[in-house]
């Protein structure tokens, strides 16, 4: 299912390189749906959920960051000099903590715990 996932990852940034819109926004489903089950059978093992969750929240960032492109809203101001692409930002920064929350307090304290499956 990983090297599955790769593919359709692929696909769509393949599409939004060559502006191909419908798919581009195809390939959101199925990348983001097989991350989302890959986080969910995972989620016994800390280090392996973490680090599918952040995919999962990278691939939800990369997808509207390609959309807003795609639609020409990305250079439209939002405050400041903040456009909406910006609002990218968001979920990247979660995928950060959810790595920063595994390697700063969760490892550390278990040390004896499985890493990856």
């Amino acid at each position: 299912m990983e090297n599955l996932h790769i593919v359709f990852w692929l696909f769509k940034d393949i599409a939004w390189c060559m502006i191909w819109k419908p798919l581009g926004i195809a390939m959101i489903f199925p990348t983001l749906l097989i991350s989302i089950i890959i986080a969910w059978r995972t989620r016994d093992i800390m280090s392996e959920v973490c680090h599918n969750l952040a995919i999962t929240v990278w691939i939800s960032a990369n997808s509207y960051w390609m959309i807003s492109e795609f639609f020409k809203f990305d250079t439209m101001p939002l405050f400041g000099d903040y456009t909406y692409k910006h609002l990218a930002i968001i979920p990247f920064t979660l995928g950060i903590l959810f790595l920063a929350f595994y390697y700063a307090f969760w490892k550390p304290t278990h040390k004896e715990e499985l890493e990856t499956m």
